[in-house]
């Protein structure tokens, strides 16, 4: 048995390092070998890697990237503390939105978020042609205004950390305090922040990874404003000519060591966790009817209309308009955009790029790259929960390093790597083929899939799989048999997860697209580009609305299979899923 779970772990570390970790380190390798992975095996020096300092751009990338990264991280979490200290206490009507506001904003393709702002915050915007604010302009196009921006784009991942650290009540410690003498300011202060403290430090760390590996937001901001970051940069060295591979190896080699110190740092704050308040009498917290509901109900609908509604409202509205900065009006109304999305793209002259083909061609990568990064994330989970594989814990820093691997850098090191002459004998010479763009989907994937399954495997009671293991049951016949019936729920979940991320992956599209291949997010982002408005966000409602409506029938149809699958198991007494759902 203990060969064989071996055996699983192995194959999945392997997998799980040519998908993630060997581009990783083909990128490192470049940054101090130039051109090693192109006949070049020359030693240059180190001095390359300080070069930095002496080039402007590449200078400005890493300030603008750290700038933009802290500031956001800072304010994100701020934002996302309060939010979580709130949802935890109350219980009132738009708290349930706001849940579901923060997961939109999580899935959420960021360089659409992006482009959202772009069109109601630039000179010809919806604020100034509509509201007349055009102070809006000089805010935003700033650095404090990119990163109020980045800020109430990303700061879920600190919400979600910290909300789930204030789910025990802790309430015994609190009255101690007060029965001292402490204010409410100072129980706050010396109770409740000192044991959610190492929760906002990994909030931060998430939303710093996040920001400072998005490549979204200079993506949309090149139209109108110039803020060269560091995935921006390594995108633009890869895609000029002639390519600069010096300047795309040294800057994500930067990128990589910042997102490792941040690594660090997620790790810290993890072994720091204080959780021995957490005893018998824990029990969760019960959140309150607040005394003045309306207050809660209309502050939150605020704060949703602001980050949520101005970026999404901003491009549906656009897509409306015959003349954008004309402002909302009758005659400015059309549908012609969405008649040229649906009529192959006429309005691209320049291109002439279909939508439908792009859409297509996306949404087949995805699927395909939401299965298989189930499939692997299924047996990740597997092993890091119920098997003592010998590489059990090279497996795990594998799945927390593809949290931070930012798509740029994962597409410069599959270009490294399977653009190699000597791999085309073979077949395996990938770069430049759709099958590229499916390992990237699923290296960008499989941390959603393991995140997700991993909290799911956690609940689950070994005693299930030690009770087959005495029958003589395999390892394979454990996870088909008896763990797969019990999470189906969780992997269609992770699977849908996995597909509505990875139809958007602007990043790796940008970087591993084929010659004449179409995928849509390239469209809308060439259409944006461009300065194709109208076309442009027609494509990005349009195509989110396919997406969304295929979740939805997909999770539909998938309900209704199980529930079938539930009465067959009942007529036949099949008692392990039975049981189970009963506990």
């Amino acid at each position: 048995m203990k060969r064989s779970e071996n055996r699983i772990g192995g194959a999945v570390t392997l997998i799980l390092f040519i998908f993630i970790f060997f581009p990783l380190l083909a990128v490192i390798l470049n940054a101090v070998f130039p051109g090693i992975f192109f006949g070049s095996i020359a030693f240059n020096g180190f001095q390359i890697i300080f070069e930095i300092f002496e080039r402007a751009l590449w200078y400005i990338s890493l300030k603008n990237s750290v700038i933009l990264g802290i500031g956001a991280a800072t304010f994100g979490t701020l934002l996302g503390g309060v939010l979580a200290t709130i949802r935890s206490k109350w219980d009132y009507t738009m708290s349930r939105w706001l849940d579901i506001a923060v997961w939109i904003l999580l899935i959420a393709p960021s360089f659409m978020i992006a482009q959202g702002w772009v069109l109601f915050a630039s000179s010809e915007g919806l604020a100034n042609s509509v509201l007349d604010w055009s102070w809006v302009t000089s805010f935003i196009f700033q650095p404090i205004g990119l990163i109020f921006v980045m800020g109430l784009t990303k700061f879920p991942l600190a919400y979600l950390t910290i909300v789930a650290a204030m789910e025990w009540n802790v309430s015994r410690f609190e009255h101690a305090a007060r029965l001292n003498g402490a204010h409410p300011f100072t129980v706050w202060r010396t109770v409740q922040l000192p044991l959610s403290l190492p929760a906002y430090i990994a909030g931060w760390t998430l939303v710093f990874i996040d920001t400072i590996g998005d490549f979204g937001l200079p993506a949309a901001l090149a139209t109108v404003y110039r803020f060269p970051t560091l995935p921006y940069s390594i995108y633009s060295a890869i895609n000029q000519s002639p390519v600069r591979f010096d300047m795309a190896g040294v800057l994500s080699f930067y990128l990589v060591l910042i997102l490792a110190l941040a690594m660090a740092l997620l790790f810290i704050a993890i072994q720091k966790s204080r959780v021995d308040f957490l005893n018998s009498k824990a029990v969760r917290v019960t959140r309150q009817k607040p005394k003045h509901a309306w207050l809660l109900n209309i502050g939150t609908f605020a704060f949703l209309l602001l980050c949520l509604g101005i970026p999404i409202g901003s491009s549906a509205a656009v897509s409306f308009m015959k003349h954008f900065g004309a402002g909302i009006r009758l005659d400015n109304f059309t549908l012609a955009h969405y008649s040229a999305v649906l009529g192959g793209g006429d309005e691209l002259d320049h291109a002439q790029l279909s939508i439908m083909e792009g859409l297509k061609n996306s949404l087949t990568i995805a699927a395909v790259a939401a299965i298989i990064s189930v499939i692997l994330g299924f047996i990740v989970a597997y092993v890091l929960t119920f098997t003592n594989s010998k590489l059990k814990s090279s497996l795990h820093v594998f799945t927390l390093i593809s949290l931070a691997v930012p798509g740029v850098v994962l597409g410069i090191g599959y270009i490294f790597i399977w653009n190699q002459k000597w791999l085309e004998p073979i077949g395996l010479h990938l770069y430049g083929k759709p099958s590229l763009l499916v390992m990237a989907a699923v290296a960008g994937a499989i941390p959603y899939a393991v995140r997700v399954q991993l909290g799911t495997f956690a609940n689950l009671s070994p005693s299930l799989l030690n009770a087959a293991a005495v029958q003589g049951a395999s390892t394979w016949t454990k996870m088909w048999t008896i763990i797969l019936p019990i999470v189906r729920n969780t992997l269609l979940i992770a699977m849908l997860a996995s597909f509505g991320t990875s139809v958007f992956d602007l990043a790796t599209a940008s970087m591993l697209k084929p010659p004449n291949f179409v995928l849509l997010p390239l469209v809308i982002d060439e259409a944006f580009e461009f300065a194709k408005y109208g076309y442009a966000t027609a494509a990005s409602i349009l195509g989110g609305t396919v997406v969304v409506l295929l979740i939805i029938v997909v999770q539909f149809v998938f309900k209704v299979i199980f529930k079938k699958m539930d009465q067959r198991d009942r007529k036949e007494g099949n008692l392990i899923v039975t049981n189970f759902k009963n506990k």
